[in-house]
């Protein structure tokens, strides 16, 4: 039986900037994370302007421009009549008026190893929380397998739940969910990708379904929103028709058809749009998609963790360094935090119900006939209004700054 401060469950973006940041506090703090590694495909790769800040005021700026990276500087929407205009990152103010799409392995490898720097750091792979540990009610730690098969216990002042949608930590304190429906799941896959084809993020909206592209070098990272649950029917037909379909609407990937070779290389994403009625439980605190979990719209669920995180290390550290963290601690991370989730949850919501909805459940035809929300035609029509849209999933509401104690000298890009 092990024993540290604070324990994080997941390794993701929230998980390891909230051990970095808890760790230059000087909080011993164990984060586990159940893989080897961080090298997983279809994982979010985008690095928001507030995040990029972030990573400057923690001195980690310079390191971070050198991974291999494209900028993405103004957002378009897919909509049945091709990809409309939408967000304007150029006309944000400050130095990081763009999105960097990095692949997250290098981010968590940049995180870990500044973390790794600190004294009361640990970190913990191939190691998975099965169940928690109860005292009395109250969680004081965790029950984990590794990955060779062993099982112990790590105890812990407190626990957070950074294990994303599928949180085990969440199911096994019975928090109460609240469910919101979406109407997509979504398909992720790689196609090659030539030195002829178009650069950065390509779009379309074909029959039933928009697509994503997103420009790996060499491959293209594919994302096809398919109606909810549709996977098992769609998949019963050969997967090269699917990739056709694409093909259909993006005639430079004609050559590419059987490049997907079966359906095992094509990988479902549950959407799934949700929200803890309350985050907390006495000794366990839940951030990021375990404790809302984001549609992929707007590539926001990555930002909105990190924010978590950011907030919670400054709220939690001084109670964690005297030990002395209660219940009302984990319950002002909340309030901190809640009406940024409500607001990007609902902007994710009428995204859903006004463009993709219709697009996805009928006709294309029939969709392209039907006026777009009047918020779209507004940002075709007039510019400028993109910075309202861009600030939004730029930097969000409450951007988070590292506490100093955390902050470090930075160079800069």
């Amino acid at each position: 039986m092990e024993r540290t401060t604070c324990l994080v469950v997941g390794g993701g973006p929230a998980g390891m900037v909230l051990g970095l940041l808890l760790a230059r506090a000087g909080v011993a703090v164990t984060v586990l994370e159940k893989h080897a590694d961080f090298l997983r495909d279809f994982r979010g790769d985008t690095v928001h302007p507030t995040t990029l800040d972030l990573l400057d005021e923690l001195g980690l700026g310079e390191a971070f421009a050198k991974l291999p990276q494209s900028r993405l500087e103004r957002a378009q929407l897919p909509t049945p009549r091709g990809m409309v205009p939408f967000g304007d990152f150029t006309q944000l103010p400050g130095r990081h008026n763009y999105i960097a799409m990095v692949p997250q392995w290098d981010l968590l490898d940049l995180l870990a190893d500044a973390a790794k720097q600190e004294r009361t750091f640990t970190l913990r792979t191939e190691t998975e929380a099965v169940d928690v540990v109860r005292d009395h009610g109250r969680v004081v730690g965790v029950e984990y397998r590794t990955a060779a098969g062993e099982t112990g216990r790590i105890l812990a002042d407190l626990t957070i739940a950074a294990d994303g949608r599928h949180s085990v930590l969440r199911a096994a304190t019975g928090l109460r969910v609240r469910d919101y429906p979406t109407p997509m799941d979504v398909w992720w896959f790689r196609l090659p990708r030539h030195d002829s084809d178009p650069a950065g993020v390509v779009g379309v909206m074909s029959r039933r379904r928009a697509v994503i592209m997103l420009d790996r070098n060499d491959y293209w990272q594919t994302a096809v929103l398919i109606g909810k649950g549709s996977d098992p029917e769609q998949r019963k037909r050969p997967v090269s028709e699917m990739v056709a379909g694409i093909a259909e609407v993006v005639p430079w990937l004609s050559d590419r058809v059987d490049s997907v070779p079966s359906w095992d290389d094509v990988k479902l994403l549950d959407v799934r749009v949700d929200r803890l009625s309350r985050w907390y439980t006495e000794g366990l605190l839940c951030i990021g998609d375990a404790a809302h979990a984001m549609s992929p719209v707007g590539g926001v669920g990555i930002n909105l963790a990190v924010q978590d995180a950011v907030a919670a290390a400054r709220l939690l550290a001084p109670p964690l360094v005297s030990r002395t963290v209660t219940t009302r601690d984990l319950a002002k991370v909340q309030r901190r935090r809640l009406l940024p989730t409500i607001i990007t949850q609902a902007g994710q919501r009428f995204l859903h119900a006004k463009v993709l909805r219709p697009a996805l459940a009928g006709d294309i035809e029939i969709a392209r006939a039907s006026k777009l929300p009047l918020p779209v035609r507004l940002m075709t029509r007039f510019p400028k209004l993109r910075r309202i849209p861009a600030y939004v999933v730029g930097r969000g509401f409450l951007p988070e700054h590292a506490p100093a104690y955390a902050r470090r000298l930075s160079t800069g890009r």
